[in-house]
């Protein structure tokens, strides 16, 4: 199966279905965690929280701000190290389609639960826009059937002009996470990214609180309520680079 536009209704068919191979997933994330090393801190309460949430089997939206293109490596390596870990196997990464074009890279992609995202600035507007909103049904279909958190990079593109603060956010992540509230219990996860140099190594990550996502709050809503989380998230891990 291609992963084109013009397949997308097979291309969300196929992952709306797919499993990913726990075990191998987990070894992945360990891989990358011992080559990333990401230093972990979290908001106050932060983890004791995610730990509560995740026992009462609260689905989670993760968002990360978005510097590299070694960002989902970082964001799996802080999985590992935190209580998310015992989550992997069951996170599902949206990722732009371009990086399952080379069958080698789609399963290891595949592996670490990758969904393929059709980006409007890459394609077609109209049908981009309706294969996105497969994609949200996709990801509020596997959080509330199968048990799986979903991690958005809701920027949609590498920030390369400040990364102090955050480029506009994307309304799919409101309209995915009302879609998941709705039906289920979910909670919006702030991961804020900060590198110290080029190497992408070390980098200082701050997890922030959890918080529960009102069902009755609108797309908008959300959408505005990540970037304020997210934005506190990446202050917060830039002040700990600056003190480091």
């Amino acid at each position: 199966m291609e992963i084109t536009l013009e397949n997308a209704d097979e291309v969300y068919a196929f992952y709306g279905a797919h499993r990913q191979p726990v075990m191998r997933a987990r070894a992945a994330y360990a891989y990358l965690a011992a080559r990333y090393r990401p230093a972990i801190s979290y908001d106050d309460g932060a983890r004791d929280q995610t730990i509560e949430m995740r026992r009462r089997n609260v689905r989670f939206v993760v968002c990360a701000n978005h510097l590299s293109d070694k960002d989902q490596f970082v964001l799996a390596a802080t999985a590992f190290r935190t209580p998310l870990r015992r989550l992997i196997g069951h996170i599902r990464v949206l990722a732009k389609d371009e990086l399952f074009d080379d069958a080698k890279q789609r399963a290891q992609i595949d592996v670490m639960g990758g969904i393929p995202v059709f980006r409007p600035k890459d394609h077609q507007m109209r049908a981009a826009v309706a294969a996105g909103r497969q994609m949200i049904d996709v990801c509020v279909d596997r959080a509330t059937r199968y048990g799986d958190s979903i991690a958005v990079f809701p920027e949609g593109t590498c920030n390369v002009t400040d990364p102090s603060t955050l480029l506009p956010i994307a309304s799919g992540i409101g309209h995915i996470a009302h879609g998941i509230a709705e039906n289920v219990e979910v909670a919006l996860l702030p991961i804020g990214i900060a590198y110290p140099d080029d190497t992408r190594v070390g980098a200082r990550v701050m997890m922030g609180a959890p918080e529960l996502i009102d069902p009755a709050a609108t797309p908008a809503a959300i959408t505005r309520r990540v970037r304020t989380r997210l934005q506190n998230s990446v202050s917060d891990a830039r002040g700990v680079l600056d003190v480091a």
